[in-house]
């Protein structure tokens, strides 16, 4: 084997400029001026990950509590309905998905938008006259979360900025900031609700705002947009020609007395991304399965905003391929009785929470509509 001797002429222990020589089988080849360096580690956390800050996880955590020995700790810091065992999902979601399993068609990789069995069932059961759509209007994806993320990364450059709610989802700022995207917040009034304050949220706007966040209904707040509400808030994204990412992984869980309506449904000329998943509704969160419509009557979006959700969904592939060929059974097979039944229990809890907050002097709760949140 050839062996190698680098030479190196320098002057001093730290010489700014060296002569590098090769020197093989005798023979000494001059590789030229390379500037002093003298080798050490230097590894460090991308700039990206300096930027990335999840509040309520980093409490959750980092979290290191001593609980009193004599009465079993209640957390109250996520919203993950699996946590106790009192809500388990139906037997019809497990079902499906141990015939998927034991089917073993379903263990290789899916096209990284979903296989399109699966984004047609999503497709048909989200149709409507008001908000039609075909399969190739749905992206499946990693849980809601991957969802939003990738509404955001399609819509806002770094350098751009997003409206978003306050109080709100933490995660939107989390995801946005590690982007290099401006947060704006603006005001949602508990007054009246928790409803969106039109005036202060127009007010955001400017050349560089690159989408609007509705989040309906409502984490934290438990609030429900009544449809004028929507209406009102589709005029000022229709004035200030700006999109809307809707956050609606909460949709359809409101209480008797209140009606959820998407806010697709009720747009002419807002492209919307809307943003769901089976995680809350159906009960399982740690199956991960999540996806985005894409809501364009007037094809305001066309092929960029599309074609771009395919090229950031092919950074990963897809979601749990073992979820995603069961979920035509889910989403069809799954009792009414089932979704009344968990949302009379959340009911009974917001009311009883409701209650015991009123009383307290000095807190002032403001009462849910719907999801699984009350706000003080």
């Amino acid at each position: 084997m050839e062996s190698y001797l680098i030479q190196v002429n320098g002057h001093g222990d730290h010489a700014p400029v060296l002569d590098v020589h090769l020197k093989t089988n005798g023979n000494s080849i001059p590789l030229g001026k390379v500037k002093g360096r003298k080798p050490r580690w230097a590894v460090r956390a991308s700039e990206m990950s300096k930027k990335t800050f999840n509040p309520v996880r980093a409490i959750v955590d980092s979290m290191k509590v001593e609980p009193n020995p004599k009465k079993a700790m209640i957390s109250l810091s996520l919203g993950d309905p699996t946590v106790f065992g009192n809500l388990p999902t139906n037997d019809e979601v497990t079902r499906a998905v141990k015939e998927v399993l034991d089917s073993g068609c379903y263990n290789g990789y899916a096209p990284s938008v979903g296989y399109q069995s699966c984004r047609e069932a999503v497709a048909a059961y989200y149709n409507c006259p008001e908000a039609p759509l075909e399969a190739q209007d749905v992206i499946l994806t990693s849980g809601c979360s991957q969802a939003i993320e990738l509404a955001l990364a399609v819509l806002a450059n770094p350098g751009q900025n997003i409206l978003v709610p306050r109080p709100g989802f933490s995660l939107y700022k989390t995801l946005a900031l590690s982007m290099g995207i401006e947060v704006k917040l603006y005001n949602l009034l508990p007054e009246k609700a928790w409803e969106i304050d039109l005036k202060h949220l127009e007010s955001l706007v400017d050349e560089k705002t690159a989408c609007l966040i509705v989040n309906n209904p409502s984490n934290p707040c438990g609030s429900v947009f009544s449809k004028s509400h929507l209406q009102k808030i589709l005029a000022v994204a229709s004035r200030q020609c700006v999109p809307i990412l809707a956050d609606e992984i909460y949709g359809d869980m409101v209480f008797a007395d209140c009606k959820y309506e998407p806010i697709a449904t009720l747009s002419t000329n807002v492209p919307i991304l809307s943003c769901g998943g089976l995680a809350k509704r159906w009960l399982v969160p740690g199956w991960r399965m999540g996806w985005i419509l894409i809501n364009d009557r007037r094809d305001i979006f066309g092929n960029e905003i599309r074609d771009g959700l395919l090229r950031l969904s092919q950074r990963i592939l897809g979601p749990c391929t073992i979820v995603q060929g069961a979920l035509e059974r889910i989403l069809h097979r799954t009792p009414p009785e089932f979704y009344h039944n968990t949302l009379s229990i959340l009911k009974s809890n917001a009311d009883l929470c409701y209650a015991a907050l009123s009383a307290i002097p000095g807190l002032q709760p403001v009462r849910p509509a719907g999801a699984m949140y009350l706000m003080v």
